[in-house]
């Protein structure tokens, strides 16, 4: 429903002859857009097939985000990267199998992104022979993080990024791949059972691989070397537009000295293939040499320069607004801006190295939002007057300063149909002539979401089968992350004793719930069940009262009790 009222939106606010307004705004095919839309034949989806000194790779690309690459061995194959779904993972290895059939041995993972992790279950569920699932040892840290305490917001500015709510037509791709497919099946992340933590040397199925930690775009990051085919796989350090060095979808500091040495690593091995994770492989030694050289100089610069220019004592908008890649680098067309931004990219580096405090003594303690907005009302003339000018910032296609303007006015709450319209346009400008797709996605679907009709998704479904994969310890830092104090006065400690002989505790006290595995002598409530079926309550898949009524869950101290300790974390 919602991505159709999108199209119609498009439709009848940027197009309409019928009804001409004085707001109504054209969306030409900028020469920028265009090259975005160029862009998209990076991603054409298809099996490329190579046949190196150590045998045959297979290349799949243009399914989902992220390419998925498969190793022929003696008897058995390896994969690299099992894509963003099962659903992808079972049409990529339908092609796959036709150029060998041959059980997979292993799954290796390059990092914890989903888009790379995600469709490893089609894989496992689909051979009597277990795959091993190999990665660094903090990948699955790193996944559970996600799953956890941070799923609410991150699914939500991922939908916004990657376009999951536009409709075909508003989507041109995300920068490195076409769309993000993880919503097209249950998700099938299985947890690695090989880690290592800097360096691991495998033999599998007669392959011989080297497992380097790499951290770049993720402190997880591996890069994976096989001698006998000359073949690097940088995994998410390389590809073919600006490293996003930061992610507006939201991310710890990204390490970018670090990200710099990594491919320095890289560079030492001499590859005359390198089979990135997203967008096209790369062939022959002096390519490979070239692209990696400015990659890693692009960001060299970016770091060094915002460094300098903090050490003058400029604030993160004076250095975004001054540096600029030198001409040379930029026109590199692995330095476009389809995915990450210099400007971004400045910001983040300073807020990693400095935090969030630009310097400026007015933004330490600065006007509440809401305050901010009375006091440019008042230097407007009053919110009529306020929304005047929005209406003229509109009119003149001045749209970053319309957005800016509506802020104030939702703020205050002031003929907020008419305000939100105004935004509604201004975003649906701005995202429509943006050449940098997760800029253009998150405007486009933070249009979308001021409709009355837009309702929130789900991106990843919850099953058993995943809840399987996520530690009794991650539910419980999101129940602590959940708790709502204004629900209880009281002080209670509630014991957790589960089947498989875990023990958990929380204690509500100060307004907070602490969570330990220590055994407390003292209980309010007792309850003794298995991981999964607590699980399941927690997440919605079963209902608490049902779990009482059926004996899956055994209570000491009052169901009642019970369900009221639950409430206190909705």
């Amino acid at each position: 429903m919602f991505k159709r009222h999108l199209i119609l939106l498009l439709s009848t606010i940027l197009v309409s002859c019928s009804k001409p307004s004085s707001y109504d705004i054209e969306v030409p095919i900028t020469s920028e857009v265009e090259k975005l839309i160029q862009h998209t034949s990076e991603f054409d989806k298809q099996v490329l097939s190579y046949e190196t000194s150590g045998g045959k790779i297979h290349f799949a690309i243009g399914f989902g985000i992220a390419n998925s690459i498969m190793v022929e061995g003696d008897k058995g194959n390896i994969i690299i990267d099992a894509s963003d779904s099962v659903f992808e993972a079972e049409k990529i290895y339908s092609l796959f199998s036709q150029k060998n059939s041959n059980p997979i041995k292993a799954i290796i993972y390059t990092h914890n992104h989903g888009d790379h992790t995600f469709g490893t279950a089609f894989y496992v569920n689909n051979q009597d022979e277990k795959p091993q699932i190999i990665a660094h040892e903090d990948t699955d840290y790193y996944v559970q993080r996600i799953m956890g305490i941070l799923n609410p917001i991150i699914t939500e500015r991922s939908n916004r990024m990657f376009g999951t709510l536009l409709s075909d037509e508003d989507l041109i791709n995300v920068g490195i791949g076409p769309s993000l497919n993880v919503a097209k099946s249950p998700t099938g992340y299985i947890k690695p059972n090989v880690t290592f933590k800097d360096y691991l040397e495998l033999d599998i199925a007669g392959i011989k691989i080297e497992l380097f930690h790499a951290p770049g775009e993720t402190n997880d990051q591996l890069f994976v070397w096989l001698p006998e085919h000359k073949a690097l796989l940088p995994g998410d350090n390389v590809y073919k537009t600006f490293p996003n060095l930061y992610t507006i979808r939201g991310t710890t500091h990204r390490d970018v000295v670090g990200w710099v040495n990594s491919i320095d690593h890289m560079k030492n091995f001499d590859a005359e293939y390198l089979f990135p994770s997203h967008t096209k492989p790369i062939i022959g030694k002096e390519n490979i040499e070239e692209i990696l050289t400015i990659y890693r100089d692009a960001i060299q610069y970016i770091h060094d320069q915002t460094i300098r220019l903090m050490n003058e004592g400029l604030y993160p908008d004076q250095i975004a607004e001054l540096i600029k890649l030198p001409e040379h680098i930029a026109n590199s067309p692995y330095l476009y801006e389809f995915y990450g931004t210099v400007r971004w990219s400045v910001k983040s580096i300073f807020n990693g190295y400095l935090g969030w405090f630009s310097g400026n003594p007015s933004e330490l303690d600065p006007l509440s939002r809401k305050e901010r907005a009375i006091r440019m009302s008042k230097l407007a003339g009053g919110d009529k007057a306020l929304l005047e000018q929005l209406y003229s910032a509109v009119e003149n296609e001045d749209m970053q300063w319309a957005l800016e303007l509506s802020d104030h006015l939702i703020t205050l709450d002031y003929f907020i149909d008419d305000v939100k319209d105004l935004r509604k346009k201004a975003l649906i400008y701005e995202g429509s002539r943006s050449s940098n797709p997760n800029k253009r996605n998150y405007f486009l679907t933070a249009a979308l979401e001021l409709n009355e009709s837009f309702e929130k998704n789900i991106l990843i479904e919850r099953t058993e089968e995943l809840l399987e994969q996520i530690s009794i310890d991650t539910l419980f830092s999101v129940l602590s992350v959940r708790f709502n104090p204004e629900k209880t006065n009281e002080e209670l400690t509630a014991c957790f004793n589960f089947s498989s002989g875990i023990s958990k505790n929380i204690d509500i006290r100060n307004d907070v719930a602490v969570v330990s595995d220590i055994k407390q002598q003292e209980c309010n409530l007792y309850i003794q069940t298995d991981e999964i079926e607590f699980k399941k309550i927690l997440v919605g898949l079963e209902s608490p009262i049902s779990s009482l009524a059926s004996g899956k869950i055994e209570i000491e101290g009052g169901s009642t009790q019970f369900l009221q300790f639950l409430s206190m974390f909705r």
